[in-house]
């Protein structure tokens, strides 16, 4: 039996299905756009929002003022540009409040994973305040050690390094070697984990990583929190029934 004394988690495509939200959110402010006084066709819209997140990044704070400076001002005059944009904006963030729920299997393994003696923390790529916001907005927040929400922006070490995993495992005081990492990028969750010495176990529930290829392969692949805790009690002696 192996033995666990912590484990971290990604967030997007790992908690929460962000390719889904993403979908769903850009095409909601696209439409309140178009609502505001933008005529253009929503679909060619949206298609052209995800080709300018590509060009300039998810983390960009300008997609839809780039998106409305590639239209043409007798595409939406006379009304005043600001306020299409700002209902873009509104509408973008009101599918955040309402749309942003963890996958069901996700809550209900951490109910019951919170009784174990387990470490349980995050390591996450991005902006550190927004991928904190995004643990409250699921409220799975309260399931983590505080302390060990390890996010690079935050900590400056990109996650493609495995220097990231080894400090978050300083951190908690545990060795790498008693310590799994779960996430869907075979590159930055996986290979980077395993240079550190952590157990890796891939989550392929259908995200854009899905199908892609790392150069390392993962100690375990699941499709969903069932499998994981299927994993942590027959390998690592997980006792689920304990009372908190």
């Amino acid at each position: 039996m192996k033995t666990l004394s912590a484990i971290f988690f990604d967030i997007d495509d790992t908690l929460y299905s962000t390719s889904e939200f993403a979908r769903i959110a850009r095409r909601n402010a696209v439409e309140a756009m178009v609502h505001a006084g933008l005529r253009r066709e929503v679909d060619v819209l949206v298609g052209e929002l995800d080709e300018v997140v590509k060009e300039f990044g998810s983390n960009d704070k300008n997609h839809l003022d780039t998106l409305l400076s590639r239209s043409s001002p007798e595409d939406y005059g006379p009304t005043n540009p600001l306020v299409i944009v700002a209902a873009g904006i509104v509408a973008y963030h009101r599918t955040k409040s309402r749309g942003m729920k963890p996958y069901e299997d996700v809550v209900e393994f951490f109910k019951m994973f919170q009784r174990t003696s387990v470490l349980c923390g995050v390591i996450s790529s991005g902006i550190g305040v927004k991928q904190a916001e995004k643990l409250i907005r699921l409220d799975l927040v309260r399931y983590f050690d505080a302390q060990h929400i390890v996010i690079t922006d935050q900590i400056g070490i990109d996650k493609g390094s495995p220097e990231l995993y080894r400090v978050a495992c300083e951190s908690a005081e545990v060795d790498p070697e008693e310590a799994i990492m779960v996430g869907d990028h075979p590159s930055l969750d996986i290979d980077s984990a395993n240079l550190a010495g952590l157990h890796t176990i891939w989550l392929k529930r259908g995200g854009k990583y899905a199908d892609a290829k790392g150069n390392t392969a993962p100690d375990y692949e699941i499709r969903d929190f069932w499998d994981l805790m299927e994993i942590l009690r027959q390998d690592f002696g997980v006792d689920f029934s304990l009372s908190t």
